[in-house]
This record gives C-alpha cells, structure tokens and sequence, in this order.
C-alpha cells in the first residue's frame, strides 16, 4: 500500500498554539511524519514561524509582523513566536514543510538561505501558489516544492516545467480517485490539506493521496496505522 505521509497542520493547534515549538513538538509526538509551518519576516528581515500577517489573532497584538522587528516581537509575545532556525532545530531530522504566505522574492532568498544554513536542505519542503514556487526555483534548484492548486484543471505544461514541483497540495474537497491517477500518471505527489475528519481521511487514503495535513494529527496516525 502507498504510504501517506501525516502532516501536523501549524504542528498541533487543537492541543497547542499553533506555529510554536511546544505545538511543533507535540504534532510530533503524536505521530506526525512531518509539521507544515507558516514563515514570515519581521521589519528586520528575521524568518519567523507565523500564518497572519498580524499579531492580533494569536498574540493579542494589533501590529503587523512587517512593521516590528525581532526585539519587538519577543517582547509583545513573550518570546513565543520561534524563529525558523529554531524550529528547524527542534525538528531535528524530521521533515518540515513551509508555507510561505505572502512572500516576496527577498523573503524567499533569506528563508532559503536559513534553511541551508541549518542544515536542513534535505528535509524541508516548500508550499504556496505558483509565484512564490517559481521564486522558490529560481533560488535553489535542488528545493522540492509542494506547489499549491485550487483547480481540479491541471497545471499547464510550462508552468510545470518552470517550477519543477515534486508535489502538487490541493484543497481537499477538490481531490477525487480519477484526480490522483492522473497526477501520478504525469509523475507527480498529491497533498491534501487541510482534512480534520476521519471520514475524509479514510476516502482520500483510498483514492490514493500521498500526503495529508491536519490539525488532527492523532487522529490521522491512528488511522494509517489501522491500514499497516
């Protein structure tokens, strides 16, 4: 049977606030073969782990990240926004998989030039739309890159070829069997985001995904390990 790779989404946000290292490491515990987490820069250029681009849903802080710098930000936190590098670190060899909301092509050579510096080339994955994959392979073209898509159309065949995307990550209601097959047929990884029922786990383990992401991780190991 293929093996479907459990994603903790933003690591374990039903349990732990999402994008922290305790979440990270709790998704892990729970049986996550790898943590999608969203990275964004502070006002001086520091990768940090955070999905908005305001402080205010989580932290209670109504400041964009762009406008604080990395002092600020562990202050108005109390330093609980963890940088990327220390994420990475507390991955250990985990995968990780990175999402990279509203990056420009700077922000993607400074998370890119992190990611290498740490060590980590080889067990992180990139995640977005289509412009921001490309900036990501026009800055490393070894990165595997899980390219988002909200259509059950494919990709056009030059946009593939630019972005070269080991993966395609589609919103899980869009995904059927025939979608899957044809994906596979044309080479190409299937991701499934973000499915936090066992029912919809259960259906897209059957039509063959590769990859879920969940904010349920507990439920979709215990699941995949039924299949085993």
């Amino acid at each position: 049977m293929r093996t479907v790779v459990a994603v903790g989404h933003r690591g374990d946000p039903y349990r732990v606030r999402e994008n922290t290292l305790p979440s990270v490491r709790s998704a892990l515990a729970r049986g996550a073969a790898a943590v999608e987490v969203d990275v964004r820069l502070t006002k001086d250029g520091l990768p940090v782990l955070l999905h908005d681009a305001s402080l205010d849903r989580l932290w209670g802080q109504d400041r964009l990240l762009a406008d604080v710098t990395a002092a600020e930000l562990t202050a108005l936190t109390g330093g609980g926004v963890p940088t990327l590098r220390e994420a990475l670190l507390a991955t250990a060899a985990s995968r990780l998989m990175i999402d990279l909301p509203g990056a420009t092509e700077e922000a993607v050579r400074t998370v890119i030039g992190v990611v290498r510096e740490s060590g980590a080339a080889d067990r992180v994955f990139y995640t977005a739309g289509p412009t921001t994959m490309l900036a990501v392979r026009n800055t490393d073209a070894s990165a595997e890159i899980a390219m988002t898509w909200k259509s059950v159309a494919p990709p056009v065949p030059a946009l593939l070829a630019a972005v070269r995307p080991r993966w395609l990550n589609y919103r899980f209601g869009l995904i059927s069997a025939e979608l899957v097959e044809r994906n596979h047929r044309d080479g190409l990884l299937v991701s499934a985001w973000t499915v936090d029922t066992a029912r919809s786990m259960r259906r897209l383990v059957k039509y063959g995904v590769d990859s879920i992401t969940t904010n349920r991780v507990d439920v979709l190991s215990g699941l995949l390990a039924e299949k085993r």
